[in-house]
């Protein structure tokens, strides 16, 4: 996530910075405090923000990376009409007031003119100090220290007022506000964007990018779920009721003016005409028992359902297979997407049997990121970002990477079909044992 909004808004990663899963502090290099604070208006995963103005491994490395920061640039935030405060943050491990106060005494060397307050001040300073990620095993001493002025905090509150448990309208498998604004992220959702989804579902994904400023819509072959109709999927309540939809939840936050239009379509047929184009395509294909996978029967069998129903909108659904899915879902993000537009989507794998061989490639687009969600000891599913960096061609209409070369796509004679065959029946039979 944050790889992706430094991209959009600026910045990269420190040159000195040891990118460790195992740490919490990472050191970016950005350009200017507005970009900063840009990227914090948009992240969930990060906390907060700070000008660094030392580090060390040790106390006394710390003391000498402050006294040699620029003076210049820590006068304006010591001025003796300002006030501040001073806070301590130590990760994995917790100090007594005694110990922070000492810690804090022995700043004295900064040139602080200003007065201290603790309820409100201009200008809050951090000190920061990393434990390690091991609760077992807790150093005396930490492994790194940071000490710099706050910036901005992330939009973490985001996760509580927009949760699925005060949402208007929800499905079964109705995404996490969390998951949904990062996915947002991911796919660099700006203001102005057009934003698609071909499997909205109740439209969890179109909020998060509404939110950005992003404008939204969406296709499903559900016909009840497009229109709000139906049994309901909350606790204690039978069907939906006359206003729930889609649309409905963008007005719960204020977003209905983001909002285009949700279609009932088949995402295996594209609708669209050509030169339609999207600047973020952010979905999440159907899997295991409680979303199932269907695509429109043959045209035999549509003539026949239709002879048999006055409701036009029921038709013949066949089994629409997992790489079959993945397979349309690239295709269609090559030729609909906008040059350097994102798609990013999520891919169930079986933990035991996967490598990185059975993620769908297209010679279109270019792998981002893929990052693992863990949903049990064996399965998990991975949030997948590709970047459109060729120009969609006739020839590019079939390609598909298979054995480390794009050929012409093989159906169900692939290893992928083989393989999300097996990762269907495994998640839809951990779902069945989870029910019971």
């Amino acid at each position: 996530e944050i790889t992706s909004l430094l991209s959009l808004y600026g910045g990269q990663f420190s040159g000195e910075q040891e990118i460790r899963v195992n740490s919490p502090f990472w050191i970016l290099n950005i350009p200017s405090e507005e970009m900063a604070r840009g990227l914090m208006k948009r992240t969930v995963c990060a906390k907060s923000i700070f000008e660094l103005w030392g580090h060390g491994r040790s106390a006394e490395e710390l003391y000498v990376s402050l006294k040699n920061y620029p003076m210049d640039k820590m006068l304006p935030y010591l001025q003796s009409d300002s006030t501040y405060k001073v806070h301590i943050h130590t990760f994995n491990k917790t100090l007594t007031q005694a110990q922070k106060i000492k810690k804090i005494d022995a700043l004295e060397f900064l040139p602080f003119k200003g007065r201290v307050n603790l309820k409100n001040p201009e200008h809050i300073f951090w000190i920061l100090e990393d434990y390690g990620m091991d609760p077992n095993n807790v150093p005396e001493e930490p492994f790194h220290l940071y000490f710099g002025r706050w910036i901005a905090d992330g939009q973490r509150e985001l996760i509580e007022s927009y949760s699925v448990k005060k949402r208007h309208f929800i499905g079964n498998t109705s995404m996490d506000a969390c998951l949904s604004f990062i996915m947002a992220n991911h796919g660099r959702v700006k203001p102005n964007d057009v934003v698609y989804d071909p499997f909205v579902g109740t439209g969890g994904l179109l909020i998060s990018s509404a939110h950005f400023g992003a404008y939204v819509c969406g296709t499903d072959i559900d016909y009840n779920t497009i229109h709000g109709l139906g049994k309901a999927s909350r606790k204690n309540q039978k069907w939906r009721g006359p206003d729930e939809n889609i649309r409905a939840n963008l007005r719960q936050y204020g977003l209905e003016k983001y909002y285009l239009d949700a279609l009932v379509s088949d995402s295996s047929r594209p609708i669209w005409r050509k030169g339609m184009l999207f600047d973020a395509i952010i979905t999440d294909p159907p899997y295991g028992i409680r979303e199932a996978t269907r695509r429109m029967g043959s045209h035999k069998e549509t003539v026949k359902s239709a002879e048999r129903s006055t409701e036009s909108h029921i038709f013949v659904s066949s089994n629409y297979h997992l790489s079959d899915i993945f397979f349309d879902l690239l295709k269609f993000a090559a030729e609909y997407l906008v040059m350097g537009g994102r798609l990013v989507y999520w891919l169930p794998i079986y933990r035991p049997e996967y490598t990185e061989e059975i993620i769908p490639r297209h010679p279109c687009l270019k792998l981002i990121s893929n990052c693992e969600q863990m949903l049990s000891s064996h399965t998990s599913r991975r949030l997948i970002t590709m970047e459109k960096v060729k120009e969609f061609k006739d020839q590019d209409q079939n390609s598909y990477l298979l054995d480390g070369q794009y050929t012409p796509y093989r159906g169900h004679n692939s290893f992928r079909e083989k393989y999300f065959s097996g990762v269907t029946k495994r998640i839809a039979k951990e779902e069945k044992d989870n029910q019971k």
